[in-house]
């Protein structure tokens, strides 16, 4: 255990961060330092074999083992709940005689639970009309299993307050544990860095910024000497996890930070969705390949694969339609072929001076597109490509369509500064939005939508606590974000096929229950243009970085390639990934690479965005795959030791260089993964690239 002074210094420091009201930048500074206290982002990951990486039939034993005694059985068998929640002055994990518990029968349907089984438990209060209703579903082929939990007061008189309302309250074993956590999106190029660090003995707190993610992402691998968990926290709001090594093992929190209220006749509140996944042997990246396969499998959409976008308009176009459908006939067919979608981004609509003061009009604008866009995605729809749209439905502007009919009405707007919030908290204005937002959709042939949030909701939330919910802490926040998961639904269910792209000023909404219906193309701000339209410094390693980081938690992810010289392109390659003005090879030459992108992941060598260091990483499973190397350009030394992972260690495989397939090598999976092969890389700044195949 490190020490005990540099551990308090660090817990109080997570303390200030958590419990005072710093902005959402020096929120992020102290966090930062409370985490490096202890914590490193250069290391590097054991070996591990093909046959490792698999959930094994005892891994999918211990997952059931412990969510029938943890969660479906739990308070019915005496055995305190993994969840929790303080009911007046009474905790529920200490007076579990006062409520009764009942779990139904698990079934396999559900819209987001594809491969889960799931099971309703209920628990009545035997001294209040309140009731618990816990969601809970079982993936047993992916050791990993989910839970919400719901509470109802089905009383004709306000229900006692509830407060620390937890999704998880909990203590998990595992011995001198390693705690593996990212940086969140504050568009800054070091955005998703991994850290790894112990688990301190007093609370290690993690929380959003203002109610979006720049400190911290919501996921978790807890990695012990034996065993390990990947905990994921689904809460698209100010969301809470404590983290430390106690006497009880690895206790963990999860909840809404800011939650205390009573509850009006009829109402429910939720938890943040809290996912566990299980995995034996100690060694870090069998927990987060765990992590994506389940979220391949069983969380995403059906619509979410590997998608290539060409981006036909930006937010400073002034195309009109004739233009924008000339320029779409104009495209070369060998760029034509490998396009799935086509990208139009802000001020499509009417506004002033710019893209951002017409926020609040969902209609294209006349002047450019007076029969709506519809003659402009019909033109897509003819090549057989998607048509995506930029929208910012939570944010309104004085003036506009929403505007003036919030103003028709008390509660569905809330005004804080230029940038007002539409209030999805109130039922009547969520449905109001998602119809009107549904309608623009079909109107103008959308059949990708992006939905954009550029602005901290968590100010807003407190304000309408205390103007429109009689001071109810956090009630609105907890309306605002469950109805947030009903609009996008609603959106899903309009248009078939749809696919929706999440973005809030980049990644900063990453969390499990928005993966459950969305990817980021978009992920992080630092890949925006300048003012003066230059780009960032380092942006394009930066990329690099973040694809290295974000892979261990999001296995598709997309950004947009700025230039088109080989480095600069394959530094950009991902599952998702759009251009301006593509050459003929920007899609189809790296399709394969992107396909691997989807499956296993196995970093090789971390050099953040250090133009100094190599960067190298392997996607792909036991047969095949690929691994991407980067030589920056004041790299020293031009040779490069490869070795790979995931491998059958009896099986021979053959490596070829994606540049010239004759250099090829013979070795069987042992070899590469402890010894590697050699490789002379001449050329300065370089992707190199190596294919592998049984």
């Amino acid at each position: 255990m490190f020490k005990p002074v540099i551990c308090i210094f660090q817990a109080i420091l997570f303390w200030i961060s958590s419990c005072f009201a710093l902005g959402s930048g020096a929120k992020k500074d102290t966090d930062r330092k409370a985490l490096m206290q202890t914590a490193v982002s250069d290391f590097t990951f054991e070996k591990i074999t093909a046959e490792e990486i698999k959930v094994s039939e005892n891994e999918k034993k211990l997952c059931r083992e412990w969510f029938d005694k943890n969660i479906r059985f739990a308070g019915s068998n005496g055995e305190k709940p993994a969840y929790n929640l303080t009911l007046g002055s009474k905790k529920l994990s200490a007076n579990l005689d006062e409520w009764d518990f009942s779990a139904g029968e698990e079934s396999e349907k559900g819209k987001y639970f594809k491969g889960g089984k799931t099971t309703y438990i209920t628990a009545k209060s035997k001294k209040n009309d309140v009731s618990l209703k816990v969601e809970a579903t079982i993936y047993e082929d992916n050791a990993t299993c989910e839970w919400t939990v719901y509470v109802q007061n089905n009383g004709s008189g306000n229900s006692p307050v509830i407060k620390d309302f937890c999704g998880a309250d909990m203590a998990l074993e595992a011995e001198e544990a390693q705690l593996y956590v990212s940086h969140g999106s504050p568009s800054e190029a070091d955005d998703f860095e991994l850290y790894k660090t112990p688990v301190n003995f007093l609370p290690m707190i993690f929380t959003a910024n203002s109610g979006r993610n720049c400190s911290f992402m919501p996921f978790f691998n807890i990695c012990g000497k034996d065993n390990g968990y990947m905990l994921s926290v689904g809460w698209t709001g100010q969301w809470y996890t404590s983290i430390a090594d106690t006497r009880e093992g690895i206790e963990i929190k999860a909840k809404q930070q800011n939650f205390k209220t009573y509850l009006l006749p009829g109402e429910e509140v939720r938890t943040p969705l809290v996912a566990l996944s299980f995995y034996e042997g100690g060694k870090a990246l069998k927990g987060f390949n765990t992590l994506r396969n389940w979220e391949k499998d069983c969380v995403y959409p059906d619509s979410v694969e590997v998608l290539n976008g060409f981006v036909i308009a930006n937010e400073f176009s002034t195309k009109t339609d004739k233009e924008l459908i000339e320029s779409i006939n104009a495209i070369n067919p060998d760029i034509l072929k490998d396009v799935d979608y086509f990208w139009m981004d802000a001020g499509w609509y009417k506004y002033t001076e710019a893209w951002h003061d017409g926020v609040g009009n969902w209609v294209a604008d006349p002047a450019r597109f007076p029969d709506s866009l519809k003659p402009v995605s019909d033109a897509m729809a003819e090549k057989g490509k998607k048509f995506l749209l930029w929208f910012e439905p939570e944010r309104v502007r004085e003036d506009t369509f929403l505007y003036n009919e919030a103003m028709k009405h008390g509660t569905w707007i809330v005004a804080d500064g230029n940038d007002l919030l539409w209030n999805l908290g109130d039922d009547d204005a969520c449905r109001f939005l998602s119809d009107y937002i549904a309608s623009a959709m079909v109107t103008n042939g959308v059949t990708a939508y992006r939905q954009d949030f550029n602005f901290d909701p968590l100010g807003y939330w407190k304000k309408a606590d205390k103007e429109f919910y009689n001071g109810r802490k956090g009630i609105c926040e907890n309306h605002y974000v469950s109805n947030l998961y009903k609009y996008l639904d609603r959106l899903l269910a309009a248009v078939d096929g749809l696919f929706i792209d999440n973005c809030a000023s980049g990644g900063r909404r990453l969390d499990i229950e928005m993966t459950k219906r969305s990817i980021p193309l978009w992920r992080s701000d630092y890949n925006c243009g300048n003012a003066d339209g230059s780009l960032k410094d380092y942006v394009i390693e930066a990329t690099q970085a973040m694809t290295y980081s974000l892979s261990f938690w999001q296995p598709y992810s997309g950004t947009n390639r700025y230039f088109h010289s080989e480095y600069a392109s394959r530094s950009a390659i991902l599952t998702n990934q759009s251009v301006y003005e593509p050459s003929p090879e920007e899609f189809n030459k790296y399709a394969a690479v992107s396909e691997y992108m989807a499956k296993n992941y196995y970093p090789i060598v971390y050099g953040g965005y250090d133009i100094t260091k190599y960067l190298a990483m392997q996607f792909g499973d036991e047969a095949e795959g690929a691994a991407i190397i980067y030589k920056r350009e004041s790299v020293e030394t031009g040779e490069f030791l490869l070795t790979l992972n995931g491998l059958d260690p009896n099986k021979t495989y053959k490596l070829s260089n994606f540049d010239d397939p004759d250099e090829n090598y013979i070795l069987n999976g042992k070899e590469l993964m402890e010894n590697g092969i050699k490789l002379t890389i001449s050329e300065t700044p370089k992707a190199f690239i190596m294919m592998y195949s049984d």
